[in-house]
């Protein structure tokens, strides 16, 4: 059977003005190194929400390369991404772990799955125009944000365990963004854990016992979703899983809108597509113990900085990371991280994903002179720092929840009210 890529020039060299497409390669060779740039990429933050949510490292790495195959044959190898663990599930796993169990957690990743991909084949049939109308910049930018930012306890919880090593590791991702360039420069929080990992081996905060008993192959550890009717109080913790199905639009929406700005206007066109493939494949892992899926910026970047847009090196950054995920010594060695690095990591992760928010919000000019923009957003940003909570029943309602629901209540009801009062406000 042919392959689906066609080889671009000689397969050996790319002009400095060249763009390889989605449906184009190089050589093997240049395209395993380039797929391989593609794993370097992901795997700082991919195995990082496993090790902060306290799931099994190997099954989500085996379920991310899964997903990212699933992903490429279901918009037909024409969007070039990687599906990699999503930081907007870490606050509602923790929770839901803390509270009910891992199974609990795992039933919340399913349904977000679900959702998302019912989304997707909306989108994939009426287009993304209600998606931007019921989340604007303002809303969606805050809910970004908010999730960010209600994770801030978690960090400091964590630094306080080792506060030398989280310094040194801190230090670390901020002066190794700054001293490298290209993809070393991108890869700063990589570098900060390795770096962090090393001070605490010569601090003696690591515990090698479990990497010598592990196997170097073996299956990772399989975990089912819990039942909720056997077990009703799981769906009370879904209001805390919701607002995650609205991250996750955005995230992909907006991903894939940087890759068509990219490479060809055409590739919006499997938005749909896109959203049904991230939603089935974090479905998948959360019927199997590892976290749910988003598409990966850190990848889009490696793209920008290469203009190598082949999805022939996705397929082998996903059958890589399958591979690492079936090596339980791996998994062993990632969960031997102690809580001082993920401290030092997690101080400035944490942050930058609420900086994102603020980033949606400068990228398209949000008018905060507004009252109806200034009120979403700082109602929204202090119900989810302070982890408001609210319970009806066996539901129960976090700070992140209920911050999204404001944002999107405030915005439309003061839109509403200013078009009948025809203000501007």
């Amino acid at each position: 059977m042919a392959l689906p890529w066609t080889l671009h020039g000689d397969g050996k060299t790319v002009g400095a003005q060249d763009v390889v497409g989605p449906g184009e390669r190089l050589n093997w060779p240049l395209t395993i190194g380039i797929g391989a740039q593609h794993v370097v990429a992901m795997f700082g933050a991919t195995f990082l929400v496993p090790l902060l949510t306290g799931f099994p490292p190997s099954t989500t790495l085996l379920f991310s390369g899964v997903g990212t195959l699933l992903f490429l044959l279901i918009t037909r190898n024409r969007l070039p991404s990687y599906l990699g663990s999503s930081f907007a599930f870490i606050a509602p796993i923790t929770a839901a772990t803390a509270t009910a169990g891992m199974g609990s957690a795992l039933f919340g990743i399913v349904v977000v799955g679900f959702l998302l991909a019912v989304i997707g084949l909306v989108v994939h049939l009426t287009g993304t125009g209600w998606i931007d109308a019921l989340m604007p910049p303002v809303v969606s930018g805050a809910i970004v944000a908010l999730i960010g930012f209600n994770l801030a306890p978690v960090a400091k919880s964590n630094f306080a365990a080792a506060p030398l090593t989280a310094i040194i590791t801190l230090a670390a991702v901020i002066l190794s963004t700054v001293l490298f360039s290209g993809i070393l420069g991108r890869l700063s929080i990589f570098i900060g854990v390795v770096i962090g990992y090393l001070a605490a081996v010569s601090f003696g905060e690591v515990d090698f016992g479990q990497v010598a008993a592990a196997p170097w192959f073996g299956l990772p550890q399989f975990t089912g979703p819990a039942n909720p009717f056997e077990n009703p109080a799981v769906f009370g913790l879904l209001p805390a899983f919701l607002p995650v199905v609205l991250v996750l639009v955005a995230e992909n929406v907006g991903h894939i809108k940087g890759v068509a700005q990219m490479t060809d206007a055409k590739v919006n066109r499997y938005t749909g597509r896109a959203l049904m493939a991230d939603g089935l494949a974090t479905m998948l892992a959360g019927f199997s113990g590892g976290s749910g899926t988003t598409t990966y910026g850190e990848n889009i970047g490696v793209m920008a900085a290469t203009r190598i847009y082949s999805t022939a090196a996705y397929w082998v950054a996903g059958i890589v990371a399958i591979l690492l995920g079936l090596s339980p010594k791996i998994g062993a060695v990632i969960n031997t991280i102690p809580a001082g690095v993920l401290g030092g990591v997690t101080t400035a992760l944490y942050g930058l994903i609420g900086i994102i928010g603020v980033k949606i919000w400068l990228d398209n000019k949000v008018d905060f002179s507004r009252p109806v923009n200034q009120f979403t957003a700082a109602t929204a940003l202090i119900i989810g720092i302070a982890d408001y909570t609210f319970t009806v029943g066996s539901l129960s309602f976090n700070g992140i929840a209920l911050g999204t629901i404001a944002a999107i209540v405030i915005y439309h009801l003061m839109s509403w009210v200013g078009r009948l009062r025809r203000t501007r406000r």
